[in-house]
């Protein structure tokens, strides 16, 4: 009998055609993708984590470090550490995926983070008292982190002080990146960050 993501998705037939990213996206055999934070101590393990429970851990993180206003989203959504809460999001969002689009949410959600996920990024080093910025090339583990940042950072800057939850925006995010809209917040930025990378050759 085969084991079913939340006992409705099989992952068996999601197709991941960015060779690069194959390694780092994991669909393991749970119904509940739910691991108590068994591998938090060990070096890279996140890379082994089923990718849908690391699409759940941001979305209950509290705030992305970097952007002020991304932590007010997340915070005011009142889902910081509720693994529960965030996991029922994530379903929701499938099911609307599932009917609007007729496909498998997981390979919509795969195709989301390949379209999402940026190449080139900057980085400031300093050189005999100046600083300037340089591109590099990211590894395919930071690309999906970052990919699924901006995701879940999309999510709750649309549902934020609307009438709209975060389930349905989730939903409406993971479709346009999954088809490569440039109206996909996740899809804008990549594009913003690899330009100004470029720019920074």
């Amino acid at each position: 009998m085969k084991t079913l993501l939340f006992d409705k998705w099989d992952s068996e037939p999601v197709k991941i055609d960015d060779i690069s990213l194959v390694k780092y996206i994991n669909f393991e055999d749970k119904i509940i993708p739910h691991t108590f934070g068994k591998k938090t101590r060990k070096r890279f393990a996140k890379g082994s984590l089923n990718i849908v429970e690391r699409l759940i851990n941001k979305v209950m993180r509290s705030g992305q470090g970097k952007r002020k206003l991304s932590g007010k989203y997340i915070r005011g959504r009142k889902s910081c550490g509720k693994k529960l809460q965030a996991m029922n999001i994530i379903e929701d969002a499938f099911l609307i995926i599932e009917n609007e689009t007729k496909q498998n949410p997981l390979q919509v959600l795969v195709k989301a983070i390949e379209n999402s996920a940026p190449r080139e990024d900057i980085t400031r080093i300093k050189k005999g008292g100046i600083a300037y910025t340089i591109s590099v090339d990211l590894s395919p583990l930071k690309r999906i982190d970052e990919a699924l940042k901006n995701l879940a950072l999309a999510a709750f800057a649309s549902s934020f002080n609307k009438k709209v939850d975060a389930a349905q925006t989730l939903a409406k995010e993971l479709i346009l990146a999954s088809k490569n809209d440039t109206n996909s917040f996740s899809v804008k930025r990549k594009n913003e960050v690899e330009r100004i990378a470029i720019s920074s050759r």
